[in-house]
């Protein structure tokens, strides 16, 4: 009743996912950055519950400094019994500060935030340690504006196969009842280095996707690639990523505030697995806190 009609019908999309499929996972997302704090007698209470702080006072602090994590800094899987090299990669997810979040965002805006991030992907092609190209998904840039980056639908299939781009967000429900798979594919894309180690997605669940993935034995390489590069990224004119003073990094997702980060490592466990279903898997790894996939 203390909210206006307009952050009312805000309100109501941040929680339509949820009404519409009763096996979403948290059931909301967020508009808007400033949304966590207008919006924090809800989204407070299902922070804290899902990312388990029964205090109700803490307060996320980023700390990319991982010297005192393994053997001095250095997560060699090896040290734990794996001879193959795994497939490894670390991503964050983040959004600019000047733009509402992708469940608000409407064609003409998703275009504009496109070509905001040309000028950074421009900056990476340029630099010798990630050059690159951008794979657009954009039909146009409306008003009769060609799309310089649009690549055929035989180019994304391939991209999608490679594991290089995402799949049609407008066939997720989850995403469809949040608005963040609206004017789909406009604003949607990435851009890929050179070694093809690194990729930014835009447009998808957050605005960005950053992510470094290598196949080797020590994870933190991959880990300190990404920190190195999003740098790089926060360096550059018209990047601000949005912020909390109290969650981090601001996410469409409750599940991703914080670091807004995901390691994860391909591990063939046919074990676990051998019943054709992923439920002793899960039996295992809960306790350990990590997430089957």
């Amino acid at each position: 009743k203390a909210l206006s009609d307009e952050d009312f019908e805000v309100f109501r999309r941040c929680v339509q996912t949820g009404i519409d499929n009763e096996d979403s996972g948290l059931g909301c997302y967020a508009m808007q950055p400033d949304d966590y704090k207008k919006f924090g007698g809800f989204f407070n209470a299902v922070i804290r519950d899902y990312h388990g702080d029964e205090s109700g006072k803490k307060k996320h602090v980023t700390d990319w400094d991982a010297s005192s994590i393994g053997d001095n800094g250095v997560l060699d899987v090896r040290k734990i019994g794996f001879q193959e090299e795994l497939s490894m990669r670390v991503r964050v997810g983040r959004n600019l500060k000047q733009y509402n979040l992708p469940g608000k965002m409407d064609q003409a805006e998703r275009i504009d935030f496109e070509k905001t991030m040309l000028k950074a992907f421009d900056s990476l092609i340029k630099n010798k340690d990630y050059r690159g190209e951008v794979y657009s998904l954009s039909p146009d840039f409306g008003k009769g504006e060609k799309n310089p980056n649009k690549i055929s639908d035989e180019k994304y299939q391939e991209l999608v196969d490679a594991h290089v781009l995402f799949k049609d967000m407008d066939a997720d429900p989850f995403l469809k009842s949040a608005g963040i798979a609206s004017d789909w594919p406009y604003g949607r894309g990435c851009w890929q280095s050179a070694d093809k180690q690194c990729i930014i997605w835009f447009g998808e669940e957050d605005q960005l996707r950053i992510m470094c993935m290598k196949k080797g034995y020590c994870l933190n390489e991959v880990f300190d690639r990404l920190n190195t590069m999003l740098k790089v990224v926060e360096g550059i004119e018209g990047i601000e990523f949005a912020t909390s003073d109290d969650y981090g990094y601001v996410t469409s997702c409750p599940s991703n505030l914080g670091t807004g980060m995901r390691a994860s490592v391909h591990v063939k466990i046919p074990n676990l697995t051998s019943d054709g279903t992923d439920k002793k898997a899960k039996e295992v790894c809960r306790p350990l806190g990590l997430s089957v996939r």
